[in-house]
């Protein structure tokens, strides 16, 4: 998250005022205008919703966890997920994007108030405090304390390279990118590129936490429940209704967000775009109210046909959208790039990241595979537009 506030600090700034001067409202709006493409902005919309979808199923995943807690494993987790792809629909359909921006506020003081009662209570109340648990984790499992820990393939090339993977890609997810347009000024975005970085500090809580779990739950199958199993060993059923409240606001805000974006892009920039320039707006919007539900739809028919863990999925959306990353840099940065160069790119580092996960050689020499396929991505554009032919684009 730092990395990602760094990056946004040198090219949100650029990215407001060429929405500002053009009227853009999307991520695709960007690459069809910059690179004179109709079908590239048709691509970049494809692609952005792709990659929306693992995260929309973390989404629905932590909820269903959320609800087989709620219940007292009454529900199993085909019924909790069931459950929780109702209710993220039905919050989708009540409360708009504006609802949700209202409730992401709630959202942000109820996890962070759980994180911090949490971070510090359940480390003090088994072990008497943060520095005593640390002690007990150095005794009982000093390799987790080391890279690469109890993943042997996951060691110091992978970390760097995911966190570099996630800090460029952060900001090109298609509902953050579009943030940039909606911002004051240039300064605001710069000023609160300086803040944010200390919104990554309840983190170290959520770590704490984690490592409290491999001493006082020792076993635990799904480590993806590691936070909401230990509140309800510590803490009375009460506060574990508090904790799961804000963990289901906390799930369902970002999911409609993410699923009303993936919808507009849909209708916006690929329906209107590519299949129908002359639909009206009420058109598209009636559309893209109908898209929420079958987007929703594919999001909970992944959960079930890949039931990966939290933080795979996560990385799974990064290997996605990280792949924009050289298109926006390099068309806002560098006049000599064209359009055929940042295609070739995308298609190159899509093509390498999904062959070498498809083909199970993730990590690749130590690296993500994602991160391997912006490499990719970055030097064939580059190539493709240095040496192709000489097209000068808008800038």
């Amino acid at each position: 998250g730092t990395l990602a506030y760094t990056v946004s600090f040198f090219v949100l700034p650029p990215v407001w005022r060429l929405g500002k001067r053009h009227g853009f409202q999307t991520q695709p709006d960007f690459f069809a205008w910059r690179y004179g493409s109709r079908a590239l902005g048709v691509a970049t919309a494809l692609i952005g919703v792709f990659s929306i979808l693992p995260y929309l199923q973390l989404q629905l995943r932590g909820l269903g966890l959320i609800v087989t807690v709620a219940s007292g494993g009454a529900l199993g987790p085909g019924a909790a997920i069931g459950l929780a792809f109702v209710l993220s629909c039905a919050f989708v359909y009540t409360s708009g994007l504006r609802g949700a921006a209202w409730v992401s506020i709630l959202k942000d003081v109820l996890m962070l108030a759980a994180v911090g009662i949490v971070g510090f209570g359940v480390p003090a109340s088994h072990y008497g405090g943060v520095g005593a648990m640390f002690r007990q984790v150095v005794e009982k499992f000093p390799q987790h304390l080391v890279l690469p820990g109890s993943a042997p393939a996951l060691g110091v090339p992978w970390v760097m390279s995911t966190c570099l993977l996630t800090g460029l890609g952060f900001y090109m997810w298609p509902h953050v990118f579009s943030t940039a347009y909606s911002a004051k000024s240039g300064e605001t975005i710069q000023r609160n590129a300086i803040i944010m970085p200390l919104y990554q500090l309840p983190i170290l809580l959520a770590l704490g936490v984690g490592f409290t779990a491999m001493l006082a739950v020792p076993g635990l199958k799904d480590g993806d429940m590691a936070f909401l199993e230990l509140v309800r060993r510590t803490y009375p059923p009460w506060f574990l209704g508090f904790v799961g409240a804000a963990g289901a606001v906390t799930a369902m805000v970002p999911a409609s967000i993410l699923v009303l974006y993936a919808a507009t892009l849909l209708s916006k920039n690929v329906y209107r775009a590519a299949i129908r320039p002359d639909a009206s707006d009420a058109a598209v919007f009636r559309l893209s109210r109908a898209l929420v539900l079958v987007i929703m739809a594919g999001a909970l028919v992944l959960c079930v046909l890949l039931p990966l863990d939290l933080v795979s999925l996560l990385i799974l959306g990064y290997d996605g959208v990280c792949q924009f990353f050289p298109g926006v840099v390099m068309g806002l940065f560098w006049k000599r790039v064209t359009k055929q160069g940042v295609m070739a790119g995308l298609a190159a580092g899509l093509a390498v990241t999904s062959g070498l996960i498809l083909v199970g050689r993730d990590p690749l020499g130590g690296l993500n595979a994602g991160f391997v396929g912006l490499a990719v991505n970055a030097l064939t554009a580059w190539a493709v537009s240095r040496f192709g032919p000489s097209v000068v684009t808008e800038s």
